[in-house]
């Protein structure tokens, strides 16, 4: 398996790199206000793929961090149902104990 992957990230690689050599003419991107940038095709597609992929995992941080959060309490949920667990556990191998007669 581990072969298999090795392979096809070199494929990849190799199409990714070939894409990067085939696209080096050089674009304007033009944004409001009359704001151009002016660079090569595939290092302004690099750039926008990488900000879109950190935009995503900024999207996903809420979800992430509040499943940690429901994890933790889950956790403390299944310890605390353990322990009472072992303690009803242990009550029943003692024997029970005997009634107190109060003396006259």
């Amino acid at each position: 398996m581990k072969y298999l992957f090795r392979i096809v990230a070199v494929i990849l690689f190799a199409l990714f790199f070939g894409f990067a050599l085939k696209n080096t003419q050089e674009v304007a991107l033009r944004f409001f206000f009359d704001y151009e940038i002016r660079g090569p095709l595939v290092l302004l597609l690099l750039a926008f793929f990488v900000g879109g992929a950190v935009l995503g995992i900024l999207a996903m941080m809420p979800t992430v961090f509040r499943h940690r959060r429901d994890i933790s309490r889950h956790k403390k949920a299944i310890a605390a149902l353990e322990k009472d667990n072992a303690g009803r556990a242990l009550a029943r191998t003692q024997p029970p104990q005997p009634d107190s007669v109060v003396g006259e």
